[in-house]
């Protein structure tokens, strides 16, 4: 059975971080430019000093984490960070191939926006890569707008990323 949980023990933590690694080997898997994306923007020195600050970057009141098991296994994960005021921006979703079609993406995502709203952000930025095809409907389905890049992307990675945006306030009438 599928649940979503907030990590909350070192071993959940380090679940988180086992599959944050997985999800860099997949991208390193994808193809030679989005190799060089990830050798450019995460290098394992400092993807490892991101995944080392989960718990104080990636909880409240900075953000949070999600955590998707299947029974007693962790299969997936997800996290947000404030990147402004009133903006989150969701980082390293991913689902093991093992549990990819259990609908544990779409809910580690639910749980990140409904997150998000309760916290009180006003709005949710996200990036992925145009390799990532089926994560692109994934956001697309939840609601989320393509919109211009909220950060100065290197030419490198000009062309390859696709940016999200979702309000999460009412806009009025």
């Amino acid at each position: 059975m599928l649940s979503i949980i907030e990590p909350e023990t070192p071993d959940q933590f380090e679940a988180v971080r086992r599959l944050c690694w997985d999800y860099h080997a997949f991208l390193l898997s994808l193809d030679d430019r989005s190799r060089q994306i990830v050798h450019r923007f995460y290098p394992s020195d400092k993807y490892a000093a991101i995944l080392a600050a989960i718990e104080t970057e990636h909880t409240r009141p900075k953000g949070g984490t999600r955590l998707a098991m299947l029974g007693k296994q962790a299969v997936g994960c997800g996290m947000f960070q404030t990147i402004g005021p009133g903006i989150a921006e969701i980082k390293r979703v991913f689902v093991a191939e093992s549990a990819r079609g259990t609908g544990a993406g779409r809910a580690i995502m639910q749980a990140l926006i409904d997150q998000c709203r309760k916290d009180g952000f006003d709005t949710i930025r996200m990036d992925t890569g145009k390799p990532l095809e089926a994560a692109t409907r994934l956001y697309l389905s939840l609601g989320f707008k393509l919109r211009d890049a909220y950060y100065e992307v290197p030419e490198i990675a000009q062309d390859q990323l696709l940016f999200f945006e979702m309000p999460l306030r009412a806009e009025p009438v």
